[in-house]
Order: C-alpha cells, then sequence, then structure tokens
C-alpha cells in the first residue's frame, strides 16, 4: 500500500534470490524536519523504526539544529557518505518546513552541489516522503489546494536535477487530520518496507500520476 501510486503494484522482490547481476547495496539517509514533532500525529508513527533498518541513517535536523546553526562540513559529509537522500517532512504552505530551506541555502553551495565545479552529488538520487492534512482528491486540478502535489514539488525536484541527482517519485501519505492510529501505521509500515527496498534497489519507480 505505497503511496501516492507512482510505484509498481509490487514494489518488493524479497522473494528473488540474489545473484550477481543484484544491484549493491545503496546508503540511505533520511533527513527529517518537523519543527512540532511533540504535536505530531502521524510524522512520529513513521519514523519509529527507521533508524533500526540496516543501511538507513536517520537524521533528524530539528534535533540537531534547534537554533538553525547548520553544520555544512557534517552535511555534506553525510550526502557524500550515502547514495539515496529521502527528504522528510509535513508539507507546510505547498513546501518545506524552515529549517529545510536554511539547509538548502547553506549546504547546497555553490562549487559543490552544483555550478562549474559542482558534482559532489552527481549520481545521487533524492526522494520527498511528506505528509499533507488534505486529502488527496484535495491535491489534483478543481480540488481545494487546484494542484497535484508533484506539480507543488517542483521545486525539490528541479534542485535536485539542478545538482545531478535523480529525482524519484515522492512517498506521500496524503489527509493526515482525519487519519487513524490504524492508517498511521499501516503507512508506517509500508514507509519502512520502502526504506529497506531502497538498500537493496530492489525499487524502479514507474511513471507519475
Amino acid at each position: 500500500m505505497f503511496a501516492p501510486g507512482p510505484w509498481p503494484a509490487v514494489p518488493l522482490m524479497s522473494d528473488v534470490p540474489f545473484d550477481a547481476a543484484s544491484p549493491p547495496p545503496q546508503r540511505v539517509l533520511v533527513l527529517f524536519a518537523h519543527p512540532a514533532l511533540e504535536k505530531s500525529r502521524v510524522n512520529r508513527v513513521l519514523i519509529e523504526g527507521v533508524d533500526a533498518i540496516d543501511g538507513v541513517t536517520f537524521h533528524d535536523l530539528y534535533e540537531a539544529y534547534p537554533d538553525f546553526d547548520v553544520d555544512v562540513e557534517r552535511e555534506q559529509a553525510l550526502l557524500l557518505e550515502h547514495d539515496i537522500i529521502v527528504l522528510q517532512h509535513p508539507f507546510y504552505w505547498y513546501s518545506t518546513p524552515a529549517l529545510v530551506k536554511q539547509w538548502e541555502d547553506l549546504v547546497l553551495e555553490h562549487g559543490w552541489a552544483y555550478g562549474h565545479a559542482g558534482h559532489a552529488l552527481h549520481g545521487k538520487r533524492l526522494m520527498s516522503a511528506i505528509t499533507t492534512g488534505g486529502s488527496r482528491s484535495a491535491y489534483q486540478e478543481g480540488g481545494h489546494n487546484r494542484y497535484p502535489i508533484a506539480e507543488l514539488l517542483r521545486p525539490i525536484e528541479q534542485t535536485a536535477r539542478l545538482c545531478g541527482m535523480r529525482y524519484l517519485p515522492p512517498f506521500i501519505v496524503y489527509g493526515t487530520l482525519a487519519m487513524t492510529p490504524e492508517q498511521a501505521r499501516a503507512h508506517a509500515s509500508d514507509y519502512r518496507a520502502l526504506l529497506s527496498a531502497l538498500t537493496h534497489g530492489q525499487l524502479e519507480p514507474g511513471a507519475e500520476d
């Protein structure tokens, strides 16, 4: 039950034995940003157990930088150590929480992440993992928010492309305001399965909705 649906219907290939042609293990960095995690109903559930997945590094930006004083060298080193970057956050005002913008402005330096000599992130992959209070039907032409999520995520997609990264289809949890604890746990199970699959190179993005 992956969301929003651009991933294949049967995304895991856990029953297929690895062979010499199997993809190499992938190191996944989850950059998590929630400015009010103590009030969160869904993101708190989504991140449970993520740091226990082999090959996944969980990094809470608001815990690391409550004063927004981002350690650029540390963050750049983390990016270099990983193959896939997952940017997880609630979808605030059709964008990211403020610390993510601060992180981007400072860490993705010209001459390092982009520009003539900025090749540090080339070949890596970036994926958004977001939660929205509104339902899926609200994020479409004619819906309450007028545009599909894919359109509203274009700035992040273009940031990835500018840095030479491949932007993967997003993992989206819609309708958190009306979500039951059971539904939240089901999404969390999907999310952990997705992250685990990414570490094994077992997912290939399909066409977006």
